[in-house]
């Protein structure tokens, strides 16, 4: 289950498949290096993007 603590890195390691959501929700930096490190949540707070919404779409 993908959680709201879960970083960008760990993510696309494991669900490469997800980075597709993430860039249609307006994350478009997956490639930066500091993005790897940083949490769905922070980088939601970071994009204006609604973290509950996008763990909707990457959970289901």
């Amino acid at each position: 289950m993908i959680e709201r603590t879960t970083t960008i890195g760990s993510l696309l390691e494991t669900n490469p498949e997800k980075a597709e959501i993430l860039i249609n929700a307006g994350m478009h930096c997956l490639g930066c290096p500091a993005s790897q490190a940083e949490t769905l949540e922070e980088a939601c707070d970071v994009h204006g993007i609604d973290v509950e919404e996008l763990l909707e779409k990457l959970n289901a």
